[in-house]
């Protein structure tokens, strides 16, 4: 065994560090082997693309060595720029944020962002005929790397905002049009602190039960014999107080966006699965949650795919792992979900999925980076298929200048987008086709 940097602690014979002077010295146009469909990276990913993984596609364990191979950031340069499909526009709508990551849109139509780093939720106002806020606040500070962000009562009359810190859920009084909290924050339930450090928080539609998204601690320890993984990998439930823990869902790894479909009610998820297994295991995935399911972590995978690393445990789980919806491309690191309930875009977009791709570390190619469509072609479900959406955040020799995080419907239906590698926001709008 050997300890990274990181702290990641691998088994060596399954692993490949890219050096970072090999990283820095790379100034020309990033050479490797086209990867294999459906697999992809961000050489190939273009606007509009249709991608669809199934578990059919799935390499064995190991059938190629894992790459460490974190994103090299650098400032974005003039020339570089957001790509969207034909007929969208995008617009740098604010800038200089301090790790910029959750993002919601507050019932009166203000914009909340959530800056862990600084431990704070800044609010956006309005549009400008520049294309940029009218008005910028910070709501509230002090907090524990904030992340999800809730307004309740669900409806247009909010009494408070609820927020996913690293190690709690707390409330702020809150109503439409305020700006900044006019209180200190009112500590709910505490939550397992540390690993995957992002907590969102959504409601259901009725307001009864408030969801809770924990990510593990760790790539693939067993709880059986980790203490530190009880109550994580799991979405969880409460009461609007705080009270009554339940676990709604398990063996998720990292279940990062949680999103309400606006239609149905159903809760869906965003998530990170385990790495360490190849270039192409585990796909990441977007699923509508189902109550009492169990989706593999850390022993099984996308159904009946035993991890080597736990081969021969609990096989009385193996057939009831679910299958998500939709696959990711693996280590894409799929973050924040939306729901578009806007009237600007084309009609087929209505009801779709958009999700933010953070990006790869665990990949010699880049994978992720970009905002994909989860097209539902006006149905409650997902056929498996997505799409490149927002792409270009990674430059021809592999270097990166920004990351998304978090996607939120603006209230004149375009489509805002965190970025915590440039400490942005970008807004993407629908003009025509050309």
């Amino acid at each position: 065994m050997i300890r990274l940097a990181s702290t990641l602690v691998i088994a060596a014979s399954f692993f490949v560090i890219v050096p970072a002077v090999a990283q820095q010295a790379a100034t020309g146009k990033f050479e490797a082997p086209a990867p294999t469909p459906p697999f992809t990276d961000f050489r190939y990913e273009s606007p509009g693309t249709t991608r669809k993984i199934t578990p059919a596609d799935l390499p064995a364990p190991y059938a190629t060595k894992a790459v460490g191979n974190g994103p090299r950031m650098v400032p974005r340069p003039a020339h570089a720029w957001p790509n969207a499909p034909s007929g969208f526009k995008v617009e740098l709508f604010a800038q200089d944020l301090k790790n910029p990551r959750q993002i919601r849109r507050a019932p009166n139509g203000d914009i909340f962002v959530a800056e862990a780093d600084a431990g704070r939720i800044r609010v956006l106002r309005g549009i400008g005929a520049d294309g940029k806020p009218q008005q910028m606040e910070i709501f509230a500070s002090g907090l524990n790397e904030p992340f999800g962000m809730a307004f309740y009562p669900p409806g247009a009359e909010p009494q408070w905002l609820y927020v996913g810190n690293n190690d709690a859920v707390v409330r702020l009084a809150y109503r439409n049009g305020d700006l900044k909290a006019s209180g200190k924050p009112e500590k709910l339930t505490e939550l397992p602190a540390g690993g995957h450090s992002t907590r969102d928080v959504v409601f259901s539609a009725d307001g009864k039960r408030l969801f809770v998204a924990v990510g593990s601690r760790s790539n693939v320890d067993d709880p059986d014999t980790t203490p530190a993984e009880k109550f994580r990998a799991n979405v969880l439930v409460y009461n609007a107080d705080g009270g009554d823990r339940k676990v709604f869902a398990a063996g998720i790894r990292n279940p990062v966006g949680l999103a309400i479909d606006p239609k149905s009610g159903e809760l869906w998820t965003s998530m990170n699965e385990r790495d360490m297994l190849g270039e192409n295991l585990v796909p990441d995935y977007i699923t509508h949650v189902q109550e009492g399911g169990f989706y593999g972590w850390p022993w099984w995978y996308i159904g009946a795919n035993q991890d080597p690393r736990h081969a021969g445990k609990h096989p009385e789980l193996k057939d009831k792992v679910i299958v998500p919806d939709v696959l990711i491309q693996p280590h894409s690191a799929s973050l924040g979900l939306t729901f578009y309930d806007g009237k600007q875009f084309p009609p087929e977009y209505a009801g779709d999925i958009f999700a933010a791709e953070h990006g790869s570390w665990n990949k010699a190619a880049r994978a992720g980076y970009e905002v994909i469509r989860v097209p539902r072609h006006g149905t409650a479900r997902a056929s498996g298929e997505y799409q490149d959406f927002l792409t270009g955040f990674v430059l021809d020799n592999g270097d990166v200048w920004g990351r998304p995080v978090g996607v939120a419907v603006a209230g004149d239906g375009s489509l805002l987008v965190t970025d915590d590698g440039s400490g942005s926001v970008w807004r993407v709008s629908y003009a025509k086709r050309e």
